[in-house]
């Protein structure tokens, strides 16, 4: 009994430490969906900003825009996320959530950048 319970164990950790994702994996899926809502549909898929909507409000033509977040520090990202912003949904994200948002932007920034042809 003791080596089927034995057994049974192995395999569940086995099974457990191959189904565990990246860092990146996890920042991934966490910027498109971390609560309904992907920070992809109005930033952008690498937080360059997107024309989320362009309306006509009292005759007048309006666009309503994402902000570019990828070039903005840790600190006002971080700040941003915590406080009340017209437009944008109030995620209450962990500050590993964050974290990981802006871990995902660093790293889609850079191999974004790694991509880029050089100009001649």
């Amino acid at each position: 009994m003791r080596f089927l319970l034995f057994c049974l164990l192995n395999a569940t950790l086995l099974c457990a430490k191959s189904t565990f994702i990246t860092q990146m994996e996890y920042a991934s899926s966490l910027y498109k969906n971390p609560r309904g809502i992907g920070c992809q549909k109005c930033h952008g898929e690498v937080g360059e900003g997107r024309v989320v909507a362009r309306y006509v409000h009292k005759k007048e033509q309006k666009v309503f825009e994402g902000p570019k977040i990828n070039e903005i520090g840790y600190e006002k990202f971080y700040a941003t996320l915590n406080k009340r912003n017209k437009g944008m949904p109030r995620y209450y994200l962990t500050d590993r959530e964050i974290k990981a948002l802006y871990f995902y932007l660093q790293e889609k920034k850079i191999e974004e950048n790694s991509h880029a042809k050089p100009k001649s």
